[in-house]
């Protein structure tokens, strides 16, 4: 099977080895002449990142990069990002990384032509109906990680640097309008960010699957995303340089992402807090919380994964589902809990307001309440 394609759901998508030669093309796609190059500190100075500014450069766009980008990016980077593409003049953003990246590279492009401040714009209610749609510049995404799935996404995950709360701010036209997921730009990944990632996008397929939300299509997505991972993951995590193992998982990262259309769950309301508050990696703090999600929520969610399990190929339904979790985060050496993790004394009434207020919550199987939330946390402590 050739893994090369061009699909238009849930936008255009140029998938392939190799494709990140189509870059510039891409962006004229968009509408972009004079584009910002959007990526994190550790991407900055990487061969992928200079190859892609050379293409963009050679093209007659200019080679502008900003990477002044935390791993958990917050609003001080997109304040930055947002000074650097105006006094730039630049017409369009290439976000091009990881999660951090990719999110923080959607929100310079939304946030530049906008008046009114970031945090008015967060994920409640209709309040993305205060931008102004037409003043948000086009977005090209370029993944170099398989998990978030941030580049078919239409939100961004920001942490509130003085609150120490992530956030997610929402709009539509945070859909990035091409994307280019060219898993050669995945090849360099170290084992750890292989996993870490790569059980972020097996988070987000099991929560979308656990999800109570009707939506059929996300459910289907789910399931086969899940399987995707279950069966390469390993194979990229033993060899980097796997590419069919690594086009599988930027694929699962994808669908994951589109999937959780359906809702996410106490996987994320728990790992958003943690992360903001203690600055862990975000799908391996997911990975740390999942076993004892799935126990929590298994009154509600054991019949759809007894069926998910035959489909998977797992022995014993639901509890081996649970087996096959235990198992798999053994494999990629996930900690055990919090203090594995580098957590010590966390805080836990701040995780547990944290989690409550948290979008994920109503994604959930199973009602979050106080009591039962911090009873679920302090098995994972």
């Amino acid at each position: 099977m050739t893994l090369t394609a061009n699909w238009s759901y849930p936008t255009a998508v140029r998938f392939g080895a190799g494709r990140i030669s189509e870059i510039a093309d891409a962006c004229k796609a968009a509408g972009m002449s004079k584009p910002l190059l959007v990526t994190d500190r550790g991407l900055a100075n990487m061969e992928i990142t200079t190859r892609t500014l050379d293409l963009l450069e050679a093209a007659g766009m200019g080679r502008a990069i900003f990477a002044d980008v935390d791993p958990n990016p917050n609003e001080k980077n997109a304040e930055a990002g947002v000074k650097a593409f105006n006094e730039g003049g630049h017409d369009g953003v290439v976000a091009f990384g990881g999660g951090s990246g990719l999110d923080l590279g959607k929100l310079v492009a939304f946030l530049a032509g906008q008046t009114r401040p970031l945090w008015d714009f967060e994920d409640i209610g209709d309040w993305w109906t205060r931008a102004d749609a037409d003043a948000i510049a086009p977005i090209v995404a370029v993944p170099t990680t398989a998990g978030t799935g941030s580049e078919v996404g239409r939100a961004s995950v920001i942490t509130n640097s003085e609150t120490e709360e992530k956030k997610i701010i929402f709009h539509p036209k945070f859909l990035p309008s091409v994307v280019i997921c060219d898993p050669e730009l995945t090849v360099g990944m170290p084992q750890f960010i292989t996993a870490g990632t790569g059980l972020d996008a097996f988070a987000h397929c099991v929560e979308a699957f656990s999800s109570p939300h009707y939506h059929p299509m996300s459910q289907g997505m789910a399931l086969e995303g899940m399987r995707l991972v279950k069966e390469y993951l390993p194979r990229a995590y033993a060899d980097g340089t796997d590419l069919e193992a690594r086009a599988h998982m930027m694929s699962a990262a994808a669908m994951g992402a589109t999937a959780f259309q359906k809702g996410l769950g106490a996987i994320h309301a728990l790992s958003h807090p943690i992360g903001a508050m203690y600055h862990t990696h975000h799908g391996t703090t997911n990975a740390v919380c999942m076993p004892a999600v799935l126990k929590f929520n298994a009154p509600a969610i054991r019949g759809v994964f007894d069926k998910a399990a035959r489909y998977l190929d797992i022995d014993g339904g639901f509890d081996g589902f649970c087996a096959f979790v235990d198992d798999f985060n053994a494999l990629f050496q996930v900690p055990r809990n919090l203090g594995e993790l580098g957590i010590e004394n966390p805080d836990i009434d701040r995780i547990v307001a944290g989690a409550l207020k948290d979008p994920s919550t109503g994604g959930n199987p199973v009602e979050m309440t106080e009591e039962n939330t911090r009873k679920l946390l302090l098995q994972i402590v």
